[in-house]
């Protein structure tokens, strides 16, 4: 027995089952190299451990994917220390408050001066912030985290991991917490289950096994910022508290208008290079576009190609394409007329061309959906599942079997990205099969309102589009928009329930292995493609912008960025 050998058998008496089958997986080559060391990151091991595990245990099968969401550079190099990066951004559509926050905007907002326990980075690795390290119990119903010392908050106070356990007893709270974060927790962490042993520890009690957890309390839950114990979060927008490389100018935020961060030189990692960072708020894409264009801002934190043609081509710009599960979710309420029946909405869906919305929304900028959440790039998606395509004859002949062979109905959405033309062309397919849609198109509070505590045209619209951001895992998509419990389906805009659909749903999230899950996945994949309650158009890939001269910039595909390391060329 060489050395390298003996390393990693002493390794694997050290670790949990669960990573002890991960390694298994690997070594037999069901996956890939880089899936190992996702996975491997996500159940706990440190980057340096599973790359040496990976060069150590060989195995690695099929090929390597492609793209992969979470964050990706523009690019690198030497740069002007200080500066201000003036940023373009969506405007917020709620308040500035934790447990409010569902939107695009509101998610760089947040993450401009908060910090999660880790960060789901390009490859979808999940590196340490908050937490220095994670591991579970044996069959993954139980999650320890260490909670790194010396962090402190931008007023000063030092974190402990209380701060920690409180954001998440917050966050989780079914009597006013987070609609966001109970979209990833519900049915995986309920109150009470949440202990704060130490001062460096934080466990977490779950209510069923769970091989993605650590991914569901990072950047990928991006309500999930860490604030003291004792902050109230609608106060949060007061002073903007958190640990991260920038903290709030005094004053400066504006509703409406926008915020400047500075420097926090009491960060607890390398110090940011730029002296500052302005946010600038913009109620559509379009103006964010000439922004750039018109050297007002440096920074496009997200642009579709439908709006922004302008920047794939222009020389003075580096754009940012990062692949990605965000999506258009078009739901049709399963509990109303003239969606009650199957045959209604598989005939919407057929009288879609996908091809055509991809090659001429974005320019070939995504991939095709097939009426489920699981986007292509997700290891556990079963591609064999038949793509479905436009076929306006059965479309027509479903409705007639129906005895809906006309009909009008009111599609709602909102003046966002792409959004409005993808309304347009989902009008023009309909009136094709002899269905008339009407288009009721408002801004973005309007339509989210105050999203599951509150009314709002989404949970309520007999049709509607919603945009649904990047998981670097397919179970928000899976649970919130689609579960008949309430309590984990708290965007279940098509009012879909199906009791085979959410025992499939908890057989996956349990599954720990590729094999059993894309086993799974399947049959999730066969069954919503019969029953159509969502469509899913596409997957398109995440677009941002920076000036030529702006490098290190960083943006992730949950439409957050990190500028800490970025700067001006000389």
């Amino acid at each position: 027995m060489d050395d390298t050998q003996r390393r990693v058998d002493a390794i694997r008496k050290d670790r949990s089952e669960l990573e002890n089958h991960i390694i298994d997986e690997y070594s037999a080559g069901k996956i890939t190299r880089r899936e190992f060391v996702r996975r491997g990151t996500v159940v706990g091991m440190s980057i340096p451990l599973v790359s040496f595990l990976a060069a150590a245990c060989g195995g690695g099968g099929g090929g390597e994917t492609t793209g992969g969401g979470g964050t990706t550079p523009t690019a690198t190099g030497e740069v002007q220390a200080g500066g201000n990066i003036r940023v373009a951004l969506i405007q917020p559509t709620t308040e500035p408050n934790p447990l409010l926050v569902q939107d695009e905007g509101g998610a760089g907002l947040l993450g401009s001066t908060g910090e999660f326990l880790s960060f789901s980075n390009d490859k979808l690795e999940l590196e340490p912030r908050i937490a220095e390290s994670w591991e579970p119990n044996d069959d993954g119903t139980v999650w320890t985290f260490k909670i790194r010392q010396g962090v402190q908050f931008h007023s000063g106070g030092t974190l402990v991991a209380n701060d920690v356990k409180a954001t998440f007893d917050k966050l989780i709270n079914p009597d006013g917490g987070s609609a966001n974060a109970q979209s990833a927790l519900g049915g995986v962490l309920s109150p009470g289950g949440i202990e704060a042993p130490d001062e460096s520890t934080v466990v977490f009690n779950l209510d069923a096994a769970n091989g993605n957890f650590p991914t569901l309390v990072s950047s990928a839950n991006y309500n999930a910022i860490i604030i003291p114990a004792d902050l109230d979060p609608a106060d949060w927008g007061k002073t903007f508290e958190g640990t991260g490389p920038f903290k709030l100018e005094a004053g400066s935020f504006k509703p409406k208008v926008g915020a400047k961060f500075v420097r926090n030189d009491a960060y607890w990692g390398d110090k940011p290079n730029p002296d500052s960072m302005e946010l600038k708020f913009y109620d559509e894409e379009g103006p964010m576009i000439l922004a750039l264009q018109g050297d007002e801002v440096d920074f496009v934190e997200h642009f579709s190609v439908s709006g922004g043609k302008a920047l794939l081509n222009d020389p003075n710009v580096n754009v940012i394409a990062v692949k990605a599960s965000t999506h258009r979710q078009i739901h049709m309420r399963t509990d109303m007329e003239p969606f009650t029946d199957k045959r209604v909405r598989q005939a919407i869906a057929l009288s879609i061309d996908r091809q055509a919305l991809v090659d001429g929304l974005w320019e070939g900028q995504a991939d095709i959906g097939n009426d489920s959440p699981f986007a292509p790039l997700y290891p556990s998606t079963d591609t064999s599942v038949a793509q479905r395509e436009q076929d306006i004859e059965q479309a027509k002949q479903l409705l007639a079997d129906a005895g809906k062979s006309s009909f009008s109905v009111d599609l709602s959405t909102w003046n966002g990205f792409e959004i409005p033309d993808l309304a347009q062309l989902v009008k023009q397919y309909a009136a094709e099969i002899g269905v008339t849609i009407n288009l009721k198109i408002t801004d973005a509070g309007t339509y989210y309102g105050d999203g599951v505590f509150g009314k709002s045209t989404w949970l309520d619209s007999v049709m509607g589009i919603t945009d649904y951001g990047h998981r670097p895992v397919p179970n928000v998509f899976l649970t919130a928009p689609l579960s008949g419990d309430p309590k984990v389906g708290v965007w279940n805009s098509a009012h879909f329930k199906n009791d085979q659909y959410d025992s499939l749903v908890k057989q996956y999230v349990a599954a720990l292995d590729i094999d059993s899950q894309k086993g799974v996945a399947k049959q999730i994949e066969e069954l919503l493609l019969d029953e159509t309650p969502i469509i899913f158009p596409y997957f398109y890939y995440f677009l941002s912008a920076a000036k030529k001269n702006l490098l290190n910039t960083v943006s992730a595909a949950t439409g957050q960025f990190d500028l800490s390391k970025a700067g001006f060329t000389t």
